[in-house]
């Protein structure tokens, strides 16, 4: 089973690649190749920073997102988007102005602004993953979480968990076998590696 973990310069690209690793991955392949994309088992897309520069890199590595589009919504590949690339898999980012994104999940980008005083942005450190209704994958615990812009879903649906940040904020999104997680699976210790371990083993 092949893991393409796609390399577009995201600086939590390697950690990623480390938790996949411990998580049992016997073949993660960092790759910036829209082939070897396309025939991958099992597909991940790491994230770290604002959405309109990732977004930018992903498109400039030539057929990359088409090689996902056909994997993913051809082939139903199980598909994990970590931190900014799950929020990518959103129709646009708020950040630095109006960005496309995949639209494979309906839904924008926003900057996180608490309802309650007080509480500051970016959203940093450990905070509950909360389920809502009985999503694919995820448990509940506590996550790493390191982000000032969040996914507003359009389809409430589409909402697998949340967290609590001023507010109700989403902690991840699925769709078929998409999933993308706010949180940072990298940096959640057991909690990571065991859901990363159960998207090894994921066959939706």
């Amino acid at each position: 089973m092949t893991i393409a973990l796609i390399d577009y310069g995201a600086g939590n690209l390697h950690s990623v690649h480390n938790a996949l690793r411990k998580a049992g991955a016997q073949d993660v392949v960092i790759t910036a190749d829209a082939d070897l994309v396309r025939r991958a088992d099992r597909i991940v897309l790491p994230g770290v920073g604002a959405f309109r520069a990732c977004r930018d890199a992903l498109v400039a590595i030539p057929g990359m997102v088409e090689a996902m589009d056909e994997a993913v919504g051809s082939r139903a590949v199980p598909f994990l988007g970590v931190c900014v690339g799950m929020q990518l898999l959103a129709d646009a980012g708020e950040e630095f102005g109006w960005h496309d994104g995949l639209g494979w999940i309906a839904g924008t980008v926003r900057l996180i602004e608490p309802a309650e005083p007080g509480i500051k942005v970016p959203h940093m450190g450990w905070n509950d993953v909360i389920l809502q209704g009985s999503p694919p994958l995820l448990e509940p615990g506590e996550a790493y979480f390191l982000h000032s812009y969040h996914f507003e879903a359009t389809d409430p649906a589409h909402v697998a968990a949340i967290t609590s940040h001023g507010g109700p904020l989403v902690a991840a999104v699925a769709r078929d076998t998409i999933i993308g997680c706010q949180f940072h699976p990298e940096k959640s210790q057991s909690y990571g590696l065991s859901f990363l371990s159960r998207f090894l083993e994921w066959c939706p």
